[in-house]
């Protein structure tokens, strides 16, 4: 399957982006003191929660921009 440029160079930034955006919800949710995220020190199901689906969307996002810089790279090698 070939990706156009626009579809390739998307995937990729939503890549980076993705990343961005779920490492820095993670290091707010390392610091909460709301209470929400650990009750006396220990992490509660909301952090667990949120953790994984951080995990998910960095694995997510990884998949989706080596896609995009797969489609980016061959469209330099047919260029």
């Amino acid at each position: 399957m070939k990706l156009s440029r626009p579809v390739s160079w998307f995937l990729l930034v939503f890549g980076v982006w993705s990343w961005f955006i779920w490492i820095t919800f993670v290091k707010n949710l390392v610091k909460d003191g709301s209470g929400l995220a650990f009750d006396n020190g220990h992490p509660t199901a909301y952090f667990w929660i949120h953790l994984t689906l951080a995990v998910v969307s960095f694995v997510l996002g990884t998949v989706i921009g080596v896609i995009g810089l797969r489609g980016v790279r061959a469209l330099r090698r047919t260029s």
